[in-house]
C-alpha cells in the first residue's frame, strides 16, 4: 500500500493517468478529513445499497395489500415501520421507493447538467450575440420558480414518471448554464486555449475537449447540491398526483396518501418524510464536502 501511495503522490508523474489518479487521491484525503462530508457520503452509499438490494432488504411485497393488517403501528407483526391504509408494509415501500428516487435522479443528472454545461460553455466561449441570446433564454427559465414551472409542464404533458423527469430536467438546467458560462469566461483567454487554437483546432474541439472539462468541477459540485432539490421536486409532484402514479412506492406519493392519517396514524406519512429528509441531508453534506475538495482555491488546505 505504501508503494501505491508513493506512486500516487509522485511529484513528477510519468503519465497523465498517474497525475489524475494522484489528484483524485489527494481529493479523497481532503474529503476524508471532513466528518460531515463522510456522513453525507455514507448516506448516499446507503441509499445506493438499499436500491440495489431492495428485493433482499424488503420484508414484504411493497404492492401486496392486506386490509386485515391496515394501519398497524411500527413494530407490529413484523412490520418494522408499520403499515398504510391498505395494509402494505411501509418499510418495504420505502426501500423500493429508493429505486424510484434514484431513477428520477439519474435521468435528471444525465440530461440537465450536460445540456446546461453545453449551453454555458458555448455562450461564454463565443460571446456577442450568441451569449446574449442563450443567456436571455436562460433568464426566462430562471424567472419562474422551479416547482411552479415543473407543475405547469407536467400539467401540460400529463402525469407520469417520464413526464415528471422531463419537467424537472427542463427546469434544472439554467443554473448549470450560468456556472459553466462563468467558468468559460475565465478560461477562454488562457494561454493554453490560444495555443490549441494556433494548432488549428476548431471551436467545437476547443469547447468539448478543453473548455468543458475545466467547468466540470463546479458543475459536479452544483449537481450534488441540487440533488436535494431534485428529490424534493419529484416528491412534490408525487404528492400532488402529477408525478409517479399509484401503486408505485414513491416517497412523495406515500406522504400524500398518509396525510389524512397524520394525527392518529402518524407513521404513515412521517416515515417516507424522514426518508426524504435524510437523503436530502446526505446529498447536501456531500456537496459541501466536494465543494471544499474541488474548489481550486482550497487546493492547498
Amino acid at each position: 500500500m505504501s508503494d501505491l501511495t508513493a506512486w500516487l503522490l509522485d511529484p513528477a508523474p510519468a503519465s497523465r493517468t498517474q497525475a489524475r489518479l494522484g489528484q483524485a487521491w489527494l481529493g479523497w484525503l481532503r474529503l476524508r478529513r471532513n466528518p460531515l462530508a463522510m456522513l453525507g457520503l455514507a448516506i448516499v452509499v446507503a441509499l445506493l445499497a438499499m436500491a440495489a438490494m431492495a428485493p433482499w432488504i424488503a420484508t414484504h411485497d411493497p404492492l401486496a395489500q392486506d386490509l386485515s393488517q391496515r394501519l398497524l403501528p411500527p413494530g407490529s407483526a413484523g412490520h418494522w415501520l408499520g403499515t398504510d391504509e391498505f395494509g402494505r408494509d411501509i418499510w418495504s415501500r420505502i426501500v423500493f421507493g429508493a429505486r424510484v428516487t434514484l431513477y428520477i435522479v439519474a435521468l435528471v443528472v444525465a440530461t440537465a447538467p450536460l445540456f446546461g454545461l453545453l449551453v454555458g460553455a458555448v455562450s461564454g466561449y463565443f460571446g456577442g450575440w450568441v451569449d446574449q441570446v442563450l443567456m436571455r433564454i436562460t433568464d426566462i427559465f430562471l424567472a419562474f420558480p422551479r416547482l411552479i414551472l415543473a407543475l405547469a409542464l407536467v400539467a401540460a404533458l400529463g402525469p407520469g414518471i417520464e413526464n415528471a423527469v422531463l419537467a424537472i430536467a427542463l427546469t434544472a438546467w439554467p443554473p448549470y448554464a450560468r456556472v459553466a458560462r462563468a467558468e468559460t469566461l475565465t478560461v477562454r483567454s488562457a494561454d493554453y486555449i490560444a495555443a490549441v487554437r494556433l494548432q488549428g483546432a476548431g471551436s467545437g474541439r476547443i469547447i468539448w475537449g478543453h473548455v468543458m472539462p475545466m467547468c466540470l468541477p463546479s458543475v459536479i459540485i452544483r449537481v450534488t447540491l441540487d440533488m436535494a432539490g431534485v428529490i424534493l421536486t419529484a416528491a412534490g409532484l408525487g404528492f400532488l398526483g402529477l408525478g409517479v402514479q399509484p401503486p408505485l412506492p414513491e416517497w412523495g406519493l406515500m406522504i400524500s396518501s398518509g396525510r389524512k392519517f397524520l394525527f392518529d396514524q402518524w407513521w404513515v406519512a412521517t416515515m417516507p418524510g424522514l426518508a426524504i429528509f435524510i437523503v436530502s441531508l446526505g446529498f447536501n453534506l456531500l456537496g459541501d464536502g466536494l465543494r471544499d475538495v474541488l474548489d481550486p482555491r482550497n487546493s492547498g488546505k
